[in-house]
């Protein structure tokens, strides 16, 4: 399940816009706090109370942070003793009265990855917790190579993105983030190293529409996901798993259709002792993770066929995975995530849908437009497909493949039955599936 930081403001008497909160808050401030604790204080998924998000009065030393930091720090220990308090801050400082005055029992920061080794000393015996971190941006299924060339999108934050991709992606190695902040292994690797450093908070785990970083328009949504908007998971997604799973973990990356000639690097995150690599049953070598390294890469010469891993636990092959070139789309294949839902007219079932060829291969471009029938006792909730610029509507009976996925949510319309949905596209061989609502 989750675990909540319940954050209560994001600006206090100071603006952020013309007409942002600090306009009420003389007269609300007291009343929305206690009215924020006494709603969720019985909530056991809550630790953490939040009294601000990067509230313009930290900045410069302004006593006023400290004032109004302990003032708010009060009315939450008079409604809960058994939470520590926090407040994410983008000013890690000792000039930050609302750290150093401000009531807190936690440091929060926001960002400033580079500075976390000196927070230890910069606050002596106060625990440390990333209240937002990260900012690392990818589109699924897209690869700016060479893989560990970082970008920053754009340089700087009041600046507009110049040399950005034509088509608008982001790539999916894990080495794009926004200036503020870092990529994933980056930051990750910091909160790993330094016990101090409590754990951290990512912007964001999944993609949301508003807020287009790093592109301005056709972009609609964020890129900061683990998970896109469909619910589909980015590259890094296993990176994570293979740090935070007891299960075995193998995913190998990219997809396997490029040029001739083209040098093609090859990521594979883990958790074994080690990964050998073959192309067309050719071993490139086995490789360790070394010092605090979270994956491990090869330059591959492309050539089309099959990338082939195997992940070795004490010499032993424990897991394999196969990545393989794509011929034409041949067909669609309907995956839902449940074939058995509630009849409650509430119950959904999230149904992947692929673009594949003959061979069943996902073909990673293919931008197929799919038109979905249903009958029987469900229908069609939603339709998406992860794309950042995709100005498709929510609702509807279609949509385009995005780097060959999309996603059909099938809800109940409240009795038991059959729900029988079908995807078709042209020149693509349709998929049926049936849905029970019991």
């Amino acid at each position: 399940g989750f675990i909540v930081m319940d954050e209560a403001f994001d600006m206090w008497r100071q603006e952020k816009t013309k007409f942002d909160y600090h306009l009420d808050w003389d007269q609300w401030h007291k009343r929305d706090l206690e009215d924020m604790l006494l709603r969720d204080r019985n909530h056991p998924s809550v630790f953490i109370w939040s009294i601000g998000n990067e509230i313009n009065e930290q900045w410069n030393g302004n006593p006023e942070a400290g004032r109004i930091g302990t003032e708010l720090s009060d009315i939450v220990h008079s409604l809960d003793k058994t939470r520590p308090i926090t407040s994410a801050c983008n000013f890690v400082s000792e000039r930050n009265t609302l750290i150093t005055a401000g009531g807190l029992d936690l440091v929060g920061t926001n960002y400033e990855h580079n500075k976390i080794p000196q927070f230890q000393k910069m606050f002596p015996g106060r625990p440390i917790i990333g209240t937002e971190t990260t900012s690392a941006l990818a589109t699924r299924g897209s690869y700016d190579m060479p893989s560990d060339l970082i970008r920053r999108w754009p340089t700087r934050w009041d600046q507009p993105l110049k040399d950005g991709n034509a088509d608008f992606s982001c790539s999916s190695y894990d080495n794009c983030s926004a200036p503020w902040g870092s990529t994933h292994e980056e930051t990750w690797k910091i909160a790993k190293k330094y016990p101090f450093f409590s754990g951290m908070f990512i912007w964001t785990g999944w993609d949301y529409i508003g807020e287009p970083t790093p592109y301005p328009w056709p972009a609609i949504s964020s890129y900061f996901g683990i998970i896109d908007l469909a619910g589909f998971p980015k590259d890094v997604y296993y990176m994570y798993q293979s740090e935070w799973t007891t299960k075995r973990v193998l995913h190998l990356l990219p997809h396997w259709n490029w040029k001739p000639g083209d040098n093609v690097d090859v990521v594979a995150y883990f958790n074994s002792d080690e990964v050998e690599l073959f192309l067309n049953g050719k071993s490139l070598g086995s490789k360790r993770k070394i010092g605090d390294a979270l994956h491990v890469t090869w330059r591959v010469p492309y050539e089309p066929g099959a990338l082939k891993a195997e992940s070795r636990k004490n010499g032993k092959v424990v897991l394999t995975e196969e990545v393989r070139t794509a011929q034409q789309p041949a067909r669609i294949v309907l995956i839902p995530d449940r074939k058995v839902i509630k009849a409650d007219g509430i119950d959904l079932s999230f149904v992947t849908v692929k673009i594949v060829d003959k061979n069943g291969t996902l073909v990673p471009r293919a931008d197929n437009l799919v038109s979905f029938e249903i009958s029987g006792e469900g229908f069609i909730a939603g339709v998406d497909n992860g794309s950042e610029i995709s100005h498709e509507s929510l609702k509807g009976n279609h949509r385009k493949a995005f780097h060959g996925m999309a996603l059909v949510i099938v809800q109940s319309k409240g009795k038991v039955g059959r729900i029988n949905l079908k995807a078709s596209a042209d020149d693509l061989l349709p998929a049926p599936v049936v849905i029970d609502a019991r």
